[in-house]
């Protein structure tokens, strides 16, 4: 079997399993353009899972489940309101690094009391 044929065998599997794995839902379309901007979409989109996959060597189910974990903290006080990052785990970390992208701040935003930052994020 030649190199062609398996990766057009591995396409096929792929996009058998795209919906599962980016959690897509049916969408209609009746204009060709507009099909085609589509299919495109979700094609960019696959490649990216599958960057992201080879880089960080784990699955896409892992990356997101392990970052969809980060969270952020707004906390008002009478001193104002501030938006905080909990600590990174070290797969969190892990993740990150292998792709480049850079760890988020600890402090997102300050705002002292009276400043209408502080009510906005309320």
């Amino acid at each position: 079997m030649s190199d062609m044929e398996r990766n057009l065998i591995m396409a096929g599997r792929t996009m058998a399993c795209v919906p599962q794995v980016i959690d897509l839902r049916p969408v209609y379309h009746r204009k060709e353009e507009r099909i085609r901007a589509h299919v495109i979409l979700c094609w960019l989109a696959l490649l990216l899972i599958r960057i992201a996959e080879t880089t960080a060597r784990t699955t896409w189910n892992k990356i997101t489940d392990e970052l969809g974990l980060l969270t952020l903290g707004t906390f008002t006080g009478p001193a104002g309101t501030f938006r905080q990052t909990a600590g990174l785990t070290p797969a969190q970390r892990g993740i990150l690094a292998s792709l480049q992208i850079p760890c988020p701040k600890k402090i997102i935003q300050a705002a002292p009391a009276g400043s209408g930052q502080d009510r906005a994020s309320a």
